[in-house]
């Protein structure tokens, strides 16, 4: 009788430690699939930024190519900038 309740508690035991370690598992991989889809959401964010970037210093130069003043507004400052080789035409 006593081995009978000591083989129940051990199967009840290894039940439990396997139920904890699938548990575990499942958050471990939870988290490494929320940082593979996070990694890559930054990965196409950062590099439609840069396309941005790259747009915008593409369309001063072609404005600035015309000799034509730029107006460039940041933190309340404001600047004109225009290319150096339209200084000599004026």
């Amino acid at each position: 009788m006593v081995r009978k309740n000591l083989v129940s508690v051990i199967i009840v035991l290894i039940v439990l430690l396997v139920l904890a370690f699938s548990y575990i598992g499942y958050i471990w991989y939870s988290q490494w699939e929320l940082n593979r889809q996070v990694s890559a959401y930054n990965q196409g964010a950062q590099a439609g930024l840069q396309q941005g970037y790259e747009q915008a210093v593409f369309q001063m130069m072609q404005q600035a190519s015309t000799c034509q003043q730029i107006p460039l507004f940041a933190n309340n400052q404001t600047i004109n900038l225009i290319a150096v080789e339209c200084l000599g035409q004026s």
